[in-house]
């Protein structure tokens, strides 16, 4: 069932987000977008200058699946033979006319047709993660956005690497939320049941006292009579009563059913639903939530929230347009879902256990397989399953529901390669954990034995190889140090411990992959999630063929870290795990040689705590040539080569 009785899709624009532009070859493009009815559309390619297309396709109703009353996801995917390294233009002429004319914000000046290119070189590359819509820093895409507008075809990005926390499902604002629920009215999405929790409906959801601002009561919880998730805590569940099985901090919000999850996609990424809702409502009811008036600190929360969120919402044509002329790859992480997804096999047998958990997770991956996975590569999914997706959004229903998020757990294709020059390797590094066999509260590998053992297959005889992790694989030592001593205390969700280092065997099997003697000769590694950058050059320890290893990581697009917490990290890392330090010895990376790049800023700082967005420009060896972060203030922050920076310390010096 949806949740109103008769569409008003006569009243809706056609376009409700995107078109983003989605995998791009010289024999594949693919586009995804959201429309309010079914899409009738053609899509052409142009040379410049030309008013005749080369190439021109139908979209069709396979390439469709109708979400809601009046939302369809359009995810075409066309074949051909496309050349590259040219300037092209696109245009999609839908039943209401041509996509551009409908939205002429989605134009850059001076065009008159969307413009991209296929780059078999991924030599500039845009990456980031961690974009959270009401933290108070401006949005970096949209900062991108405005180089871009500056650009010429041929010198964009050959793409945009979003590598995590697209959304933050776990930490959403009021405000926020509200919208999301006027959406779901709006579109008409899916109703839902509920198992095993205090609420056995969406319907009952949205009405409860505790819908904004309290969910943190009605998240499911569990009973632990032992340790922290160990399993004497896991003998007997009950709902709403002992400790939660969420685990972030600020879940008061923390997104539930499926139409949920899909509304807060749409609104993230276009503007055009912001334009029909009521932003003001919850503060027009008085505050009213149910039966219950938010305590004051709620509403003075709500008004810091509101503020922040008008301030993203102005920026969203921006994201709108990049997206459109940039084509775009996305990986999920924690928050796409949940704070500390998979962490620990203790948090996983809670989870997965309770049928209410379970869903909610479950909703996370089915949106972001929607929004965000299908996209990447879609010939991973096949007619399997699309006819279950089919089948579930056709007659909505909890057996269905299951039934699909059942599949999706079992599903292995999560990681992806982009077959540019060189190669780019996305990681999975949330559903094929190596989980820790001697303490269910200790950390799970990132990724299992069969999926690092992939990886290294992937790796041979290439010369040189971006690697896309959405944690750091070589983060900041003392950081990953306090990790571990929270892991020690039996506390790892506390710190998120969550690094590459933390469990032996991946971080033995990940280093051994790297002294292999058929791996890459440059290896880069792009990484965001935890809320700064920085950037380190690797090297093997007594091995004078050694590959070179760069570890570059941007973070986050719309996200800090506790500023006076990170400068004290900063300094204690550079006091204790200097490249000479004899800690170095103490820690799994011991074979490693880490020198960390100084960025082109003042003071001594090497971790750059700012919005921001990374741009990676690489040479035809795939060395980087330029490693820099675009800021979402619109400043540039260089990291200098090693060598750069012992020359400027000699002159200093004398």
């Amino acid at each position: 069932m949806c949740s109103r009785t008769s569409s008003s899709s006569e009243k809706l624009p056609l376009l409700l987000a995107g078109p983003i532009l989605r995998k791009c070859t010289a024999t594949e493009l693919t586009l995804w977008l959201v429309t309010s009815e079914p899409l009738t559309a053609s899509f052409s390619l142009f040379h410049p200058e030309d008013e005749q297309p080369f190439f021109s396709e139908s979209v069709t109703a396979a390439e469709q699946i109708q979400v809601g009353l009046s939302a369809w996801v359009v995810m075409t995917n066309m074949k051909g033979n496309f050349p590259v390294n040219t300037v092209l233009e696109y245009q999609l002429m839908t039943q209401r006319g041509d996509i551009a004319e409908l939205v002429p914000s989605l134009l850059y000046s001076g065009e008159k047709r969307l413009s991209f290119s296929i780059k078999a070189q991924a030599d500039y590359v845009l990456h980031g993660s961690c974009r959270n819509p009401h933290y108070p820093s401006k949005d970096s895409l949209v900062a991108a956005d405005e180089k871009v507008a500056s650009q010429s075809v041929s010198e964009r990005p050959a793409l945009l690497m979003m590598s995590g926390d697209q959304i933050y499902a776990d930490h959403v604002a009021g405000p926020m939320l509200d919208v999301i629920q006027q959406v779901i009215g709006l579109l008409g999405l899916p109703e839902e049941t509920f198992s095993q929790g205090p609420v056995t409906n969406t319907q009952s959801l949205y009405q409860h006292d505790y819908n904004v601002y309290g969910r943190d009561k009605i998240l499911p919880h569990y009973v632990d009579s032992g340790n922290w998730l160990s399993d004497n805590g896991l003998r007997k569940w009950l709902p709403h009563r002992g400790k939660p099985i969420f685990s972030s901090r600020e879940c008061e919000n923390h997104l539930m059913s499926l139409s949920e999850f899909f509304a807060m996609y749409l609104l993230v990424w276009s503007p055009q639903l912001w334009q029909l809702i009521d932003s003001e409502r919850l503060k027009k009811s008085g505050f009213q939530v149910g039966q219950r008036v938010l305590e004051s600190k709620w509403q003075q929360l709500w008004h810091e929230e509101k503020r922040h969120i008008d301030e993203f919402v102005a920026g969203l044509p921006q994201v709108q347009r990049l997206m459109a002329h940039i084509p775009t790859y996305m990986i999920f992480d924690d928050h796409d879902v949940t704070d500390d997804w998979n962490l620990t096999v203790g948090w996983e047998k809670a989870a997965y256990g309770n049928l209410f958990s379970r869903r909610i997770i479950g909703n996370g991956l089915l949106s972001y397989w929607l929004c965000q996975g299908w996209g990447n590569a879609p010939e991973y999914f096949d007619q399997e399953f699309i006819g279950l997706a089919k089948a579930y959004f056709s007659q909505p229903s909890g057996e269905r529901q299951d039934q699909f998020i059942d599949y999706l757990y079992r599903f292995e294709q999560w990681h992806y390669t982009i077959e540019t020059t060189p190669k780019m390797l996305v990681l999975d590094t949330r559903t094929r954990r190596w989980r820790s066999e001697s303490k269910m509260n200790k950390p799970s590998g990132l990724m299992d034995w069969e999926a690092l053992t992939e990886l290294q297959q992937s790796l041979l005889n290439e010369p040189a190889v971006i690697i896309v992790s959405a944690a750091p694989m070589f983060g900041v030592k003392f950081i990953e140090t306090l990790q571990r001593g929270m892991t020690w205390l039996g506390q790892p969700l506390l710190i998120d411990a969550e690094n590459w280092m933390a469990h032996p065997g991946s971080a033995n099997t990940l280093l051994s992959i790297f002294t292999h003697t058929k791996t890459p000769t440059n290896f880069v590694i792009l990484s965001g999630d935890v809320h700064y950058s920085f950037a380190y050059d690797v090297k093997l320890r007594f091995r004078r063929s050694s590959p070179n290893i760069y570890q570059i990581t941007s973070s986050g697009i719309k996200n800090e870290f506790p500023n006076a917490l990170l400068r004290f990290c900063d300094v204690m890392d550079r006091a204790l795990y200097s490249p000479h330090s004899p800690l170095n010895w103490l820690t799994k990376r011991k074979r490693l040689k880490i020198k960390k790049r100084d960025p082109d800023t003042t003071g001594n700082h090497r971790l750059i705590n700012r919005s921001a967005i990374g741009e990676l420009h690489l040479d035809s060896n795939g060395k980087p040539s330029r490693v820099e972060i675009l800021t979402a203030d619109g400043d540039t922050v260089s990291f200098l080569p090693i060598e750069k920076q012992s020359v400027e310390h000699v002159q200093e010096q004398l």
